[in-house]
């Protein structure tokens, strides 16, 4: 991102060129494994991307939030007066919400010039939103000197989606974007909220992001309809055992399901939830152990249980999955997000990588029509001042 002419773009936009902006970045998010335990208060495995969204933001003596992207062409406002209300699905609805989340906690905010650009591809299932929101949670702390915690931002950037939005998403998303940390994986419990920052050492590996380009919009995807789901088997679950969620359970009480759960398709949604919290487990041992290969095989594992039992990954993301299993040098592939589109992530040798990329896009492109994407990401800090 070239800072001096994104500078210049919101001078062009809002002028007043004697009055400095101010920068932020926050990144996307991948998760290498634990998918749909996060709302389920189980164990997830992500880290922060160098791809992310940048805001530039600067205050006014007006009443006027102005917001513009250079994603697209998109300008729109908003009158400071009170909380804001969602009106209708407009992109402005993440930051809109992030400071309602300011104005509850009785913070004055004034008007706004704010710029958004981000290079996280959106719908792609790198967390663009919980980006947008962390953005502008971390430059409304900064600028209105609030003094709230990077734990307290992520919990009301998480409120802002759940509530204002209307996406019902966990925690993970808003917490690695905010706790990042360069070179490491964050191990959270999404239960307590207890995490520890775990050292990336991929040696002769890299990981590898293809994007499906099937676009899919979480809250018009089946993700609400899951977590009905898996409120559902913890009703089932209470004549076993007094529980408040899923992750309650450990991996050897998979075998108890059948005995309580009757319907079918809620025994599967708890079977993979139970079983994939064991797999972050195991996961995080092993990569401490530097035992690499066997992280790609619970990433392969991961994968498998997202399409037979918990059923969000779909033609594209197994398309993608199962024809990267079949080249040289890949030892884990799986999907990434909450699945019906999205992104998938390769652990792939470093020597193979420019042959799985060409090989991978013709096979994907042959059995799909679309044409992937392609990232070869750093692990980076949270959301920061630039």
């Amino acid at each position: 991102m070239d800072l001096k002419k994104f500078k210049e773009s919101f001078f062009e936009k809002f002028g007043n060129r004697d009055h400095q902006p101010v920068l932020f970045f926050s990144p996307g998010r991948v998760n290498l494994i634990g998918e749909h335990t996060d709302y389920n208060g189980g164990y997830v495995f992500p880290c922060a991307l160098n791809y992310g969204t940048y805001l530039c933001i600067r205050q006014t003596t007006s009443k006027v939030m102005k917001f513009s992207t250079l994603n697209f062409n998109y300008d729109d406002s908003e009158t400071l007066n009170g909380v804001f209300i969602n009106r209708s699905k407009r992109w402005i609805n993440y930051p809109l919400g992030v400071m309602n989340e300011f104005l509850k906690k009785g913070i004055e905010l004034s008007g706004l010039d704010l710029m958004y650009y981000g290079d996280v591809p959106n719908g792609a299932g790198l967390s663009s939103s919980a980006s947008i929101e962390m953005v502008t949670a971390v430059a409304l702390n900064d600028l209105f000197s609030a003094g709230l915690t990077t734990l307290e931002l992520v919990k009301m950037s998480q409120r802002a989606e759940n509530e204002f939005v209307g996406m019902n998403c966990g925690i993970m998303d808003q917490f690695a974007v905010g706790f990042g940390r360069k070179d490491h994986a964050i191990f959270l419990n999404c239960d307590s909220l207890e995490y520890e920052n775990v050292p990336l050492i991929l040696n002769d590996y890299a990981l590898v992001i293809v994007n499906t380009n099937k676009r899919r919009g979480l809250t018009d995807s089946k993700y609400n309809e899951r977590r009905g789901e898996c409120d559902k088997a913890v009703e089932y679950l209470q004549n076993y055992k007094k529980i408040r969620n899923l992750s309650e359970l450990s991996v050897k009480e998979t075998a108890i399901l059948d005995k309580y759960i009757t319907d079918q398709v809620v025994l599967k949604r708890a079977k993979h939830v139970i079983t994939e919290n064991g797999r972050v487990l195991e996961a995080v041992k092993v990569l401490k152990e530097n035992n690499i290969a066997r992280f790609g095989e619970l990433m392969n594992q991961s994968h498998d249980s997202l399409k037979d039992d918990y059923e969000v990954t779909g033609n594209e993301l197994d398309t993608l999955v199962y024809e990267a299993r079949k080249l040289p040098g890949v030892i884990g592939s799986r999907m990434t997000g909450a699945g019906f589109g999205g992104c998938t992530v390769s652990l792939v040798t470093k020597s193979e990588v420019n042959n799985f990329i060409s090989n991978l896009k013709i096979a994907y492109t042959i059995k799909t029509g679309l044409v992937p994407d392609f990232y070869l990401p750093e692990i980076g800090n949270g959301a920061e001042r630039i």
